[in-house]
């Protein structure tokens, strides 16, 4: 699905609404099943733990960790039920980044990589916990056509491997018309 629309229209305000970022003055969300207004803060950090990822358009990568440890930290915050030994979770994490093509960048930090490897960094952090579904805010707005055609690629790819529903925000018509729905 995508949510198409001028800059300034409200999209990310929706996608933070969506995903219990934000929640509403007024009316309700719900997600898997919960009412987001009814959970505190720590209950909704722990739905998106288990069932959501996020791809953002500025990468939101943690400086101080390379791109394994940034893939890593989904994974360290598996609700008990769907926790994995660190050597599962190393295995998965390399795996993706082998996916996205960046297995010989496993110990680079954000620094150290191009707009396009960061977002592809951020992708796999964003499938690591295997989410129901992945909320993409504007995937494409900080890199270059070329780029940005091969990172929505990766995503669509990933979003048919692992069955994950995918609502991407964006203004680019393109891109929109790639999802099933507007």
């Amino acid at each position: 699905v995508s949510i198409l629309g001028p800059s300034g229209s409200g999209k990310t305000t929706l996608l933070g609404l969506l995903a219990g970022l934000d929640l509403p003055s007024e009316g309700s969300v719900t997600l898997a099943g919960s009412d987001l207004s009814n959970l505190n803060e720590d209950a909704r950090a722990a739905l998106r733990a288990d069932a959501i990822g996020f791809v953002f358009q500025s990468f939101q990568l943690i400086p101080t960790l390379t791109a394994l440890e940034n893939v890593l930290v989904p994974l360290e915050l598996l609700p008990a039920h769907r926790a994995i030994s660190r050597a599962a979770a190393q295995a998965h994490a390399t795996s993706l980044l082998e996916r996205v093509g960046l297995v010989k960048r496993l110990h680079h930090y954000p620094a150290q990589l191009s707009g396009g490897e960061q977002q592809r960094v951020g992708i796999a952090r964003a499938f690591a916990n295997e989410p129901r579904i992945l909320f993409a805010d504007e995937p494409t707005g900080n890199l270059d056509g070329e780029t940005g055609r091969g990172v929505v690629e990766l995503l669509f790819d990933l979003n048919r491997e692992q069955g994950t529903t995918l609502v991407i925000v964006t203004h680019d018509t393109e891109l929109a018309r790639q999802t099933n729905r507007i």
